[in-house]
């Protein structure tokens, strides 16, 4: 079983992922992450797939990906660096990044070249639906790779039920139409939208991204959805002070039990 789905199946609330850009802080630093990230009970673990142009993206994972293609990360490097990650980790290992990147790699190698290596999952915000579902969908299902969509406050109630029909892990519910970035609390508008998708009884489960960056930002998500991902607070962590298993440690400690 897909390891996303088996992390659904025994845990449907309380879940914590954890995003960064591969090669950031420095080339060598995207294996000792995830490793770091496992040992301290993060559930699943996004790792950015740095793009020279990555509009969604706040400054900070921005900059992150700008540095990281400085110091020579590529998308076959960082394949190359997770060949044998399977040997010590068991979390669901997801991609996140821009279609274009693997447009050029080529769909169906690069969903052959994900298998392999043991990565669960693949976010592409810019893949369209339509696109996904006419010509893509055998591929990614082939290789058992689960592709992720996003929704946003201004995804239409059709659109959201059309995400549902096509997910097969979960859905990553944006928190604001704006960028990535640290929030300190979520306003009267955001919980207004979080409480209308958990009423919508959605067929799989909702992660919360974009602004999650303390306790109280993840505890009001998981009122309204199965988990929360932090991204652009833990990329300004390692920032800041470099890959830490200390510093890891003592952030991610506040998220969870």
């Amino acid at each position: 079983m897909n390891r996303i789905k088996k992390l659904f199946n025994e845990k449907n609330t309380n879940i914590l992922s954890v995003y960064f850009t591969a090669g950031h802080p420095d080339a060598d630093s995207t294996l000792p992450i995830i490793k770091a990230l496992e040992r301290n009970r993060v559930d699943m673990i996004e790792i950015g797939m740095p793009f020279s142009d990555p509009l969604a993206d706040g400054p900070v994972i921005q900059q992150s990906s700008q540095k990281a293609l400085q110091d020579g990360m590529t998308l076959k490097k960082l394949l190359a660096d997770l060949k044998f990650v399977r040997k010590d980790v068991k979390v669901p290992l997801l991609l996140m990044g821009y279609f274009n990147t693997v447009l050029q790699y080529g769909v169906g190698p690069f969903c052959k070249a994900l298998s392999e290596t043991g990565i669960d999952g693949v976010i592409l915000p810019d893949m369209p639906l339509e696109v996904y579902s006419e010509k893509y969908q055998t591929v990614f299902k082939e290789y058992d790779i689960i592709p992720v969509f996003l929704i946003t406050p201004g995804t239409s109630e059709e659109r959201i039920r059309l995400t549902d029909s096509l997910s097969k892990g979960f859905i990553y519910m944006v928190s604001t139409a704006s960028v990535t970035g640290a929030k300190k609390s979520f306003g009267e508008a955001q919980i207004s939208y979080f409480k209308r998708i958990k009423e919508m009884n959605l067929s799989v489960p909702v992660i919360a991204g974009f602004g999650i960056s303390n306790k109280e930002t993840f505890d009001q998500v998981l009122e309204y959805a199965a988990g929360g991902i932090i991204g652009s607070a833990f990329v300004r962590l390692l920032d800041k002070y470099g890959f830490s298993e200390k510093i890891i440690h003592e952030f991610i400690g506040q998220f969870v039990d």
